[in-house]
């Protein structure tokens, strides 16, 4: 059964997180991806470790598999020669170097369409194409307190507080496969490739969503409220008398039935709370005498007994619990790939479930430069002595 993107060609010179993580995924999808790296070091996160595995780093692995590499010197006119016949041949070609850096290589998106007309050009940026911080560099951390997501995470008598994964890297590769495949679908209709540019920051204000809407409606600058929601009460973590659980009671009719549940059925009808406006004016009052209930029995108990109420909870796991959770486990979100150093790496599965055009790990996550060689014969028609050569002139 193939692919959904199969046939595609992807050129990727990206490296780290947002541009390896757009091209994971569409290397899933079935598109054939190939991984341009610097000779010798190859992508940064390759030495972000420990932990390592097999001599890769498990921050390389996250974001690699489903591609090709191949190393090439783009400080070498040999070099960018081989990235120019490659564009000619691909479909897309993603790249997150500071802006206007591989214009002057000669390798920017009005020279490649003149060589390519139907490319698709994506370019990742911490700041976008134009504006007074274009050269400015991104990363992720940055944006996160730029863009405002800091601000409105934390406690709120705490300090701001990123968020534990590096979210913005990841949803801008995510809004960058998004775009590419919007761009190869206007491709079919006008036959006409284009340039995409994805900003970090640009994604970070995007999906601040119904917090960035309720500043914009109201224009009363947003708190911190830890586990807690800003208008919906209660919707937090809640401490049991043996650790944390996650309650969200999403309307009134559940705020009934958890009176119920807690046994405080007087609660429900009690003016103060039996409305989510009132309960979300009276939580100084409401979540203290929350939390005496919950404190008085283990997690296991509330999470029996508050599902069986029909109102959503859950536990708050570590990541040894995450991966033996029998609902991850059902979903394939564990893929063990062979791989030629590791003997085989466990890798997090995609969550694209697809059912007639289903997501594979065609291939595991590849060593610096493994296909060098393959893709220059099998793609440029390149011979093993003009190979030798570029490796003597260090072009590759």
């Amino acid at each position: 059964m193939s692919s959904p993107l199969d046939g595609f060609r992807i050129l990727d010179l990206s490296r780290v997180l947002a541009g390896p993580y757009c091209t994971m995924m569409l290397g899933d999808l079935g598109a054939e991806v190939i991984k341009v790296e610097r000779p010798g070091a190859g992508d940064d996160t390759r030495a972000w470790g420990p932990p390592f595995v097999g001599g890769e780093s498990a921050y390389y692995l996250c974001a690699n598999r489903n591609k090709k590499s191949i190393t090439v010197n783009l400080k070498a006119e040999k070099g960018r020669e081989i990235v120019r016949q490659l564009a000619k041949i691909s479909d897309v070609l993603i790249e997150n170097y500071k802006v206007g850096e591989l214009t002057e290589m000669g390798l920017g998106y009005e020279a490649l369409r003149e060589l390519n007309p139907g490319l698709v050009y994506c370019s990742i940026t911490g700041y976008g194409q134009n504006g007074p911080n274009k050269d400015l560099p991104g990363y992720d951390f940055i944006i996160q307190g730029r863009g405002g997501v800091m601000s409105i995470t934390g406690e709120p008598d705490g300090e701001p507080m990123k968020v534990g994964v590096a979210i913005v890297d990841i949803t801008a590769g995510l809004y960058a496969a998004n775009a590419i495949q919007a761009a190869l679908l206007a491709r079919t209709r006008t036959g006409k490739g284009q340039a995409i540019d994805i900003s970090l920051l640009d994604a970070q204000v995007a999906w601040l969503a119904n917090v960035a809407s309720s500043y914009l409606v109201s224009g009363k600058r947003p708190g911190r409220f830890g586990n807690a929601h800003a208008t919906i009460v209660p919707y937090q973590s809640f401490k049991a008398n043996d650790g944390f659980f996650c309650l969200a009671v999403g309307n009134d009719g559940q705020w009934q039935k958890l009176c119920q549940v807690i046994g405080q059925p007087t609660w429900a009808s009690d003016p103060r709370f039996a409305t989510n406006p009132a309960r979300v004016q009276h939580r100084e009052i409401l979540v203290p005498v929350l939390q005496e209930v919950f404190a008085t029995r283990d997690i296991a108990f509330w999470l029996r007994e508050i599902a069986a109420g029909g109102i959503p909870c859950g536990p708050v796991q570590t990541l040894d619990e995450v991966f033996a959770d029998p609902q991850v486990m059902a979903r394939d979100m564990i893929w063990t790939v062979p791989h030629p150093t590791a003997g085989e790496v466990r890798l997090v599965g995609s969550p694209l479930k697809l059912s007639e055009t289903p997501v594979s790990a065609r291939l595991h996550p590849p060593l610096v430069g493994e296909h060098t060689e393959e893709v220059l014969m099998a793609l440029l028609s390149y011979s093993r002595d003009e190979i030798r050569n570029l490796r003597q002139e260090k072009a590759i």
